[in-house]
């Protein structure tokens, strides 16, 4: 894995914006640090302009995290699990309630509300994963390979989720190996390598940049290289 270097980066409020790398480019490390679960030895960055040396906790309270790994207790139900992380985030009562209720409903999970979380399929746990981090309406939501490992119907549920939370004015920063889902998805994209970011644009410009590119993928294989990134 890379350590970031001289990496800048500006993400306008209402994007779609996808952090695309190989294994261990450093996507999830720069993740990890504007989400403050990882502390920068050197540089800044600010969230909704909140510098996060001082503003950390109030950093927290607007923005959501979905990790790659899912974050559930497998025992607890997928309502238990939802009303546990949304009193964490101050959720209480009716709302809290209500909301639970909603989101399931929104993502085809209602009637599996008292089931198990380890009883559920693989896409059923990535959507419930999705509302835990999004339950407290945030306006920046982090979101760490949403779709790895789901079957369509989830995936397409879960994308077509975010751009309605888009839509409605939440930011989103999203990494992901699928990069025909990252370039009809995101409206912006930063390629990162080895810890540094070779391009930067929308999927268009970027495509239009590179000599004989039909696709995202074709600019990624032109900046990162055919080599595998097999870690161990």
């Amino acid at each position: 894995m890379y350590s970031l270097n001289n990496v800048s980066l500006e993400i306008d409020q209402g994007q779609i914006f996808g952090l695309l790398g190989p294994n261990g480019a450093g996507k999830t490390t720069l993740i990890s640090m504007l989400c403050g679960l990882v502390k920068p030895t050197s540089g800044h960055f600010t969230i909704d302009e909140l510098n996060y040396t001082s503003h950390s906790s109030k950093i927290k309270k607007i923005i959501g995290v979905v990790p790659q790994e899912y974050a559930l207790y497998p025992t607890l139900t997928a309502r238990e699990n939802l009303h546990y992380f949304g009193s964490m985030y101050g959720l209480k009562g009716s709302y809290l309630k209500d909301k639970v209720i909603e989101t399931l409903d929104l993502l085809g999970l209602l009637k599996f509300a008292d089931k198990r979380i380890e009883t559920f399929s693989g896409g059923m746990k990535r959507r419930v994963n999705l509302i835990a981090g999004i339950l407290h309406n945030p306006k920046v939501l982090f979101l760490d390979e949403p779709t790895v490992g789901v079957d369509v119907q989830s995936k397409n549920a879960i994308i077509d989720y975010l751009k309605f939370l888009n839509k409605n004015g939440t930011t989103i920063i999203y990494t992901s190996h699928h990069l025909g889902e990252a370039e009809d998805f995101c409206t912006n994209i930063a390629i990162l390598d080895r810890g540094r970011i070779y391009a930067q644009g929308t999927p268009s410009s970027l495509i239009a940049a590179t000599e004989k590119a039909q696709n995202l993928e074709d600019v990624f294989i032109s900046l990162t290289g055919k080599d595998f990134r097999d870690e161990l």
